[in-house]
């Protein structure tokens, strides 16, 4: 009974391992959109401060970095992103020492991820932000907590930043 039991275990482990990861081993979450590993190697394509006193300090105050995969980089040249596009938004805390401004702890790592199909509902892109250095979740309801200020930017295929030529 035994040997007959563990070769349907077996396959169920492999089923759940087929069904809750992608082929790049990265895990899925009911976003769909996997954490960007290596995203510091790719284009950076600007940086930014949100200080004290700015309507959106609460949320993203901090130094901002903006990173862009290969796909995402022909999208920021052409103005429509293709599929497989991904634009990273790296948050720090904006540490002040010594007169200048430094980065401090991570405080999240925002991903957009464009699928036409599969985020037809959301311009075309998925959402998801990462806590820190880890790969916690943390977007509840992307369609309400990221899309709608992303729909302003319908004109740029709804991506805020541009690329500094």
């Amino acid at each position: 009974m035994i040997k007959k039991v563990i070769p349907i275990v077996a396959l169920f482990i492999v089923a759940f391992l087929f069904v809750f990861t992608d082929i790049s081993g990265q895990s899925k979450s009911s976003s769909g959109v996997p954490y960007p590993e290596g995203y510091r190697n790719w284009v950076h394509v600007k940086s930014m401060l949100i200080l004290p006193g700015h309507p959106l300090y609460e949320a993203f105050g901090g130094i901002h970095h903006i990173y862009a995969n290969d796909k995402a980089m022909r999208g920021y040249r052409t103005g429509k992103f293709p599929d497989g596009s991904v634009i990273i938004f790296d948050l720090l805390e904006a540490k002040f020492e010594n007169n200048t401004y430094v980065e401090g702890a991570r405080k999240v790592v925002g991903v957009m991820y464009k699928d036409s199909k599969k985020f037809k509902g959301t311009g075309g892109w998925g959402f998801e932000a990462f806590k820190g250095d880890t790969k916690e979740r943390v977007v509840k309801n992307a369609e309400q907590d990221c899309f709608s200020c992303h729909a302003s930017q319908e004109a740029t295929d709804f991506v805020f930043s541009q690329y500094r030529k």
